[in-house]
């Protein structure tokens, strides 16, 4: 018998996750007991809040554990509601809400509700691993626009227009963006929804680290300066990362009713509704005392300070300063050129494996966000980690020899 080909071309144009790749080997490399310290996974290691965990185990004594209806209890998408007015200035109604398993859902139900075969969506690079595979999976194509290092990675109108034309029918905003944490300006967001209203160009915006901002960067959402842009945007977030609940997997998406309504019959039949309980431990989240937040995000920040200082003093890195998110993204193609026994190492894949096989520390390679020549770490671990990986960085390095 002639056996059939099994995989759909869909699935074998999508790559893998360079971040799970990179975890993958490194969590071998554990198992061998090797003691591997890990940049790579962006999750924080601060633990979900007990007021959190207590409504998780009301809901559950209460017996809470059915199937609800596929977009969210009702009143979950009213604290979203809340929540968006209070924090984001937008004004929706639950019927403009989507509750789904975790933002990275929430991004592919707006991908599978508006983009078709052919069409074009536009997105800042360095960008997001999965985003390039969503938008593929559509049928649709993505076009990069790549960001300046020089800027901080910051998207400006002339970037976009740069790599605009007719077939774009999206725009992919995410900021901060991970992985470089860049942040878009307000200046510039005003000028960019100008320009995409006149286009007619949709757009999707990731806020998911709207909450971990440092400096004098503050979160504007695009859908929040006028009725026109809102009305062709979808806005996507969630709790995972603002009250360290990434296991939790609650995201949501906020847009046009037709919009929403659509999404969520994608998702009736794909997977239901989220999981009962974590809905009810979502609504404390955003409705209880917030100030965990911010003690988060103070931590974040003398991380953050503390790895761009030591980054940029280890020979062959340069390390821009992030706006937001709890990511750096280093230039490391100073090392290119150098060689360890034997062995040259002249790309980022190449910087990548030499650093987990002689300094035992995981990192992202940029060609994985479409911004070669760059790593990615998180500072989403703790301090003693974070000094004791650089320090094994900067050993290694230190190793290598001229060409």
């Amino acid at each position: 018998m002639v056996r059939k080909k099994i995989f759909s071309s869909k699935i074998i144009n999508i790559s893998p996750s360079a971040t799970i790749a990179v975890a993958d080997k490194a969590n071998e490399l554990k198992k061998r007991g090797i003691d591997i310290i890990s940049f790579a996974q962006g999750e924080p290691n601060f633990d979900t809040p007990k007021n959190i965990k207590d409504a998780a185990n009301k809901a559950m004594e209460e017996g809470f554990t059915k199937y609800t209806t596929v977009s969210g209890i009702n009143e979950l998408k009213e604290a979203i509601c809340v929540k968006l007015r209070r924090d984001n200035h937008i004004d929706y109604q639950p019927s403009e809400i989507i509750v789904s398993n975790g933002a990275k859902q929430a991004l592919f139900n707006a991908f599978m509700t508006i983009c078709d075969q052919g069409d074009k969506v536009l997105l800042p690079a360095p960008c997001y691993v999965s985003f390039t595979e969503q938008i593929k999976l559509t049928g649709a194509t993505p076009v990069f626009v790549p960001t300046k290092e020089e800027n901080n990675f910051r998207v400006t109108l002339e970037d976009i227009k740069n790599n605009f034309h007719s077939e774009i029918k999206v725009f992919l905003l995410n900021s901060p963006n991970n992985p470089s944490g860049a942040m878009i300006k307000k200046e510039d967001l005003v000028q960019i929804a100008e320009f995409l209203i006149e286009k007619g160009v949709w757009v999707i915006t990731d806020e998911i680290y709207e909450n971990l901002i440092y400096g004098d960067n503050k979160h504007v959402s695009i859908a929040s300066l006028n009725q026109k842009i809102k009305e062709h945007t979808i806005t996507v977030n969630g709790v995972s990362k603002s009250y360290a609940m990434t296991g939790w997997r609650v995201g949501y998406a906020a847009g046009p009713k037709d919009v929403i309504s659509a999404m969520t019959k994608f998702q009736g039949h794909a997977t239901g509704n989220i999981n009962s309980i974590a809905q009810k431990a979502s609504i404390e989240a955003l409705e209880g005392p917030q100030e965990v937040i911010e003690s988060m995000r103070m931590e974040y920040d003398e991380r953050r300070d503390y790895m761009v200082r030591e980054l940029n003093s280890i020979k062959g890195i340069s390390c821009n300063n992030p706006d937001g998110a709890f990511y750096v993204f280093p230039n490391i193609s100073k090392i290119y050129g150098k060689r360890y026994k034997g062995n040259a190492i002249n790309t980022e894949m190449d910087v990548v494996n030499y650093i987990l096989d002689e300094a035992h520390v995981a990192v992202v390679p940029g060609k994985a966000f479409k911004y070669p020549d760059h790593v990615r770490f998180t500072f989403a671990i703790s301090m003693e980690s974070i000094k004791k990986g650089l320090e094994r960085i900067r050993i290694a390095i230190e190793k290598l020899e001229k060409r």
